[in-house]
């Protein structure tokens, strides 16, 4: 993957501004810091445990 440099960064920038506006940029990057934030939040939370076994079925005794 080739590297960002300062150029590359400004001119995704001005094509996010261009596209987007200047109002709606910052509710696009709130949105995106939420979004990690609960990505984050959900990969730290521990998994819920196994389902328990069935228990077996008992046969009366002949």
């Amino acid at each position: 993957m080739p590297n960002l440099g300062p150029m590359e960064l400004v001119l995704i920038l001005g094509v996010a501004l261009l596209l987007f506006g200047g109002r709606k940029l910052p509710e696009l990057a709130k949105g995106m810091g939420e979004g990690i934030k609960n990505f984050k939040n959900a990969l730290k939370e521990e998994p819920p445990p196994p389902p328990a076994p069935p228990a077996e079925p008992t046969q009366p005794k002949a």
